[in-house]
């Protein structure tokens, strides 16, 4: 259960390093049984978009309140849906790795509405970061947060009933978990593209270096 306490207590925001072009890790998820291991959902389940039977599938862990993970999904997000998911091309999921009480708290807020909220409140909460996640005090990150979930149809009520879902909070927190201990997740953003591992913000120059020759094209 995240308190609202806890969440302005998250003074420091951790980020991954930023890079512009996909960088391959040491230990590739090559091995069709890690692969495997890598697609099974987390207790939620994941929100995919875009086809099944999609020839690249991207995998995304992410922080609510990593910067680079809000600059990916300003500027390389929109370029992608629209070129590669949309199109039936790639199929993409967000799971949760959450830095810090904040980043949990937002996560939960984005599951408790159901799947079909899921991207449109992650969305604004990436598109609109700084007026949550980075406020100056009096206003504390928290009552910024909730002021913006009004937007996503969130009464008072509703918002504090959601962080305080032991559900959500155990399952968030059991697909950062998976991630840290089985797919040595360490930073954010982190991307798995058909099973290898890529860190740090990616343009769409950079994903489509590595899209482009799985498709084909």
């Amino acid at each position: 259960m995240i308190t609202r306490r806890d969440a302005i207590k998250a003074t420091g925001l951790a980020v991954g390093a930023a890079i512009l072009l996909p960088k391959l890790s040491l230990s590739a998820f090559a091995q069709s049984e890690n692969v495997a291991a890598l697609m099974q959902p987390g207790p939620l389940g994941d929100v995919w978009l875009g086809p099944k039977d999609a020839k690249v599938t991207i995998i995304e862990y992410a922080s609510m309140t990593c910067s680079h993970c809000a600059a990916f999904h300003r500027q390389t997000w929109p370029e992608l849906k629209a070129r590669y998911i949309d199109t039936g091309k790639v199929r993409f999921t967000l799971r949760e790795f959450p830095l810090d009480p904040l980043a949990t708290a937002a996560f939960m807020l984005a599951r408790c509405d159901g799947d079909a909220k899921y991207y449109p409140i992650t969305d604004l909460l990436f598109d609109q970061q700084a007026a949550w996640a980075f406020v100056q005090k009096p206003q504390s990150p928290v009552d910024a947060l909730e002021q913006m979930l009004r937007q996503a149809g969130f009464s008072k009520e509703k918002f504090e009933a959601c962080l305080k879902d032991q559900k959500i909070y155990s399952a968030v927190n059991a697909v950062k978990q998976r991630g840290l201990d089985t797919f040595k997740v360490d930073s954010t953003p982190t991307f798995f593209i058909n099973g290898e591992r890529y860190k740090g913000e990616i343009s769409i120059d950079g994903l489509e270096k590595v899209i482009k020759p799985i498709l084909g094209a």
